[in-house]
């Protein structure tokens, strides 16, 4: 494997400085708590408990709560009470960039997650009416109401299972996946909350009554239509169960919000006889699936106050008042039904449902409040996995302090956790791969650091070039006969589009032979590993990238986000920015004509993205879609922007950019440098640059473009 150094040169050119002194608070990480346990030895439960006005109780004593196994009171062994909710200054709001594009964010860790939400969408069931009203409380749940800390998920229940691999941090990746938040034609969902009347031929005759034991002709399309309605809940259900699975090896109390107009979980046939068929059971199911995984369940009907009786939209021709009469009754049942199974799954998991509400965003606030809660424990008896007693315990939850409600889970089945089939630990060489890469956290067995980068090339258009930078100290090195060093690693890349779904992949062993003077520069700068995908179009993407080490059985994993742009837009657009990392000596060096050569390895400074405090941090970038003057000159100008923890730390002056030189006025080529004082704080920034076409048209003059960097010692 070479190190290949003609990455289509949006790399450095001629450096122009400018100096920098920033400073900076270092973030307080914060811990985790284990929530959900079922075992022989405890049994351990998230309980909520509220005033009458909905708000959390904080200061209950363990001698106010009893806890009851199968009517049977137990022997409280431990107790505390957990706030997943931040304190919030009024009117604070997310960073946004003056073009509205949201900052990415700093990678997250496991013990820094403060609340895990998954927004599960039944796009399989929504109506038309109702996909607007959930997207436009999706859009402003991501503006408003996402914090950091919080760990979210946007799932479409007809999206298929790669859309769990979107939890994330990063509002780019959120607001793309509410882009694919559609009205589904194929699912369930009619135009409205109900169906519309049809025009009803009236032949003159007067309606026979069907006879005992009859089906009706409206009777048996009543029932296709109920039978269709739980064959796409049941999809619905399947698809919340697979995110509840997935969330349980995420940290601390989750979370996840269905926006559903609901299901029934009983159907009638053409006789009007009431029946309970398999909904019923893979709501259970579902129900011990969450509350094993500390999930608590929260429904969101978006229909909101749902008119049941005529409305414009129906057609009343050849109908009798009664007959409409009977219409407005289907559908106040059809309504009370529907919501009764969103109602019944959030409780039995520890949540509540917002129905008949049309402040959606008012609702998803009233969940996200509701994420502070008691852990309660006691030792079970010797009959609760006994499967000759019974096949579910049955919880209840008592507070003896007056004016209070209380949530908690409804039980569970009469199963251990070590006894649910889990998968084998003695995983295959790419299972163990693809795990790193579904997981919404950095495996650091083997620290890497990933960098896609978007450009385009004259005659061949747009491509993305990803630079993976490998720590060697992590690789396991043998000895070879001929004195050389010899590593041996499975690499796995995917690329996946805004829906989930995988769009490229790349799976390859590489066997690494180096000599022992080189070996030791490798342990010392480490090694980038280049992978580029084809661009089939524009949008939304996530490149991810796995590496197992062969001998030393070490996995690293890595991931990053990036939109790739429309260029036939015609909009100026901005090239992603490569780096370069000099000391000041080596910078003067640089400047003065017939000095020595300084060796510097973009390419590595690229992947890394670190630079030392009190160095020169290079940047360069192409421009393409500059308009031109008569006299075929572009004229840009250009700002830079520094944050740190989504706080302005630098904001630069807008300039006029120097372009003499340049030949290719499509891909311009631009290149300037930061002086990192040495009493910067070290740790993570973006580095913003913004450029504006002065001769384009107002909507088509700024462009923008980010990069993440870490500052060391």
């Amino acid at each position: 494997m070479k190190s290949q150094r003609s990455v289509r040169t949006i790399l450095i050119f001629a450096m122009l400085a400018s100096p920098v002194l920033l400073r900076a608070q270092k973030p307080t990480p914060t811990p985790d708590d284990e929530v959900v346990k079922i075992s022989t030895n405890l049994v351990q439960v998230d309980v909520t408990v509220t005033d009458k006005k909905g708000r959390i109780v904080r200061d209950l004593r363990p001698d106010e709560i009893e806890i009851y196994q199968n009517g049977k009171k137990q022997e409280i062994s431990n107790f505390s009470f957990i706030s997943n909710t931040r304190e919030t200054t009024e009117g604070e709001k997310t960073t946004i960039t003056p073009s509205g594009v949201p900052l990415p964010p700093v990678p997250i860790k496991a013990e820094n997650v403060k609340r895990t939400i998954a927004l599960v969408v039944d796009d399989l069931t929504l109506s038309f009416e109702s996909t607007y009203y959930a997207r436009r409380a999706l859009k402003k749940f991501v503006d408003e109401q996402m914090r950091d800390g919080d760990l979210v998920a946007i799932v479409r229940t007809g999206a298929g299972i790669g859309a769990l691999q979107q939890f994330t941090t990063d509002k780019r990746l959120l607001y793309a996946a509410i882009e694919k938040v559609r009205w589904n034609p194929s699912g369930a969902g009619k135009a409205s909350a109900f169906a519309s009347l049809e025009h009803k031929v009236d032949y003159g005759k007067p309606p026979v009554a069907p006879g005992p034991g009859e089906r009706t002709e409206e009777g048996i399309e009543k029932e296709f239509d109920d039978f269709r309605a739980a064959v796409f809940a049941t999809g619905s259900l399947g698809a919340v169960n697979y995110v509840a699975n997935g969330m349980s090896e995420l940290p601390g109390r989750k979370s996840i919000m269905l926006l559903s107009e609901g299901f029934r979980l009983f159907t009638k046939d053409a006789d009007g006889t009431p029946a309970s068929g398999g909904l019923l059971q893979a709501v259970r199911a579902l129900v011990d699936k969450a509350n094993r995984a500390s999930v608590v369940i929260y429904t969101v009907d978006p229909r909101g106050l749902a008119i049941t009786g005529v409305t414009a939209a129906d057609n009343l021709n050849g109908r009798t008042i009664s007959e409409l009469r009977a219409a407005e009754s289907d559908r106040q049942e059809e309504l009370t039904d529907t919501q009764d199974g969103l109602i019944y799954l959030a409780k039995q998991t520890g949540g509540f449902a917002i129905t008949n509400n049309n402040d959606i965003s008012g609702g998803i606030r009233r969940i996200l409040d509701d994420q502070s809660y008691y852990l309660i424990g006691y030792v079970p008896d010797d009959e609760t996995f006994d499967p000759k007693k019974r096949i579910y315990n049955k919880l209840a939850v008592r507070v003896t302090r007056s004016d209070t409600l209380v949530r908690y889970r409804s039980g569970f089945f009469n199963v251990e956790e070590k006894a649910i089939a889990k998968p084998s630990t003695a995983l295959t060489p790419i299972a163990q791969l693809q795990n790193a890469l579904v997981s919404p956290f950095a495996v650091n067995g083997i620290n890497l650091h990933l960098n896609a980068l978007f450009g385009d090339e004259p005659g061949t258009g747009s491509y993305v070039r990803s630079l993976l930078h490998v720590n060697a100290r992590d690789l396991k090195f043998i000895d070879e006969k001929d004195g050389s060093k010899k590593a041996v690693f499975d690499v796995l890349a995917l690329s996946f589009g805004d829906n989930g779904q995988v769009i490229d992949r790349l799976g390859k062993t590489y066997t690494l032979s180096v000599m022992p003077d080189f070996y030791k520069k490798m342990l010392e700068d480490g090694f980038v590993y280049q992978f580029a995908f084809p661009v089939k179009k524009p949008g939304a993407y996530q490149y991810r990238v796995a590496i197992r080490d062969f001998q030393g059985k070490g996995i690293g994993s890595a991931s990053q986000f990036i939109e790739v742009p429309d260029l036939k837009k015609g909009k100026v657009t901005l090239s992603s920015i490569v780096l370069a990392n000099v000391s000041q000596d080596e910078w003067r060096r640089l400047s003065t004509p017939g000095a020595a050569e300084v060796k510097n390895d973009p390419m590595a400074d690229t992947a890394l993205r670190q630079a030392k405090r009190g160095s020169v941090l290079q940047y360069g970038f192409e421009i393409y879609n500059a308009k031109l003057s008569p006299a075929k000159q572009p004229q840009l100008e250009s700002r830079i922007r520094m944050f740190r923890d989504g706080k302005l730390v630098l904001d630069g002056e807008q300039k006029p950019m120097d372009l003499q030189g340049q030949t290719d006025m499509q891909h311009l080529k631009l290149s300037r440098a930061l002086l990192l004082g040495k009493e910067m704080e070290p740790g993570d920034y973006v580095l913003q640059i913004i450029v504006t076409d002065t001769l384009a048209n107002a909507n088509k003059q700024v462009a923008t473009q980010y990069v993440q960097f870490e500052v060391v010692e």
